[in-house]
C-alpha cells in the first residue's frame, strides 16, 4: 500500500564540482529507483549549522515528497547512507 512521504534531507554541497541542482536531481534518481513516485522536490537552501557537525558548518536543505511502499524507505535510507554528498536523512509520513 503505498503512503505519501516526506524527506527532509541535508546536502553537503562541500568539496564537489557539481551544481547543487546536480546532485539534488541525483539524489532524486536515487529515490526514484528504489520505488518512491516523486511528487515534489522543494529546495530549501543552504542553512547554517548550530553547531559544526563531521567539519560542517552548513548545508544545503532539500525536502522530497513522494509516494511510496512501507518498506521502501528503509531501503531509501539504507542506500542514502553509502552517499557521501547526504549529510542528514529525516522521513515522516504525510498520510
Amino acid at each position: 500500500m503505498n503512503r505519501k512521504y516526506e524527506g527532509l534531507i541535508v546536502l553537503n554541497t562541500q568539496g564537489t564540482e557539481k551544481s547543487v541542482d546536480d546532485l539534488v536531481s541525483a539524489v532524486a534518481k536515487e529515490l526514484e529507483e528504489e520505488g518512491a513516485k516523486l511528487d515534489e522536490i522543494k529546495q530549501l537552501g543552504r542553512k547554517q549549522f548550530v553547531y559544526n557537525a563531521r567539519k560542517l558548518d552548513g548545508g544545503h536543505y532539500v525536502n522530497y515528497i513522494f509516494e511510496a511502499d512501507t518498506d521502501v524507505v528503509s531501503k531509501i535510507q539504507s542506500r542514502l547512507k553509502l552517499n557521501n554528498t547526504v549529510h542528514l536523512q529525516h522521513y515522516q509520513r504525510l498520510s
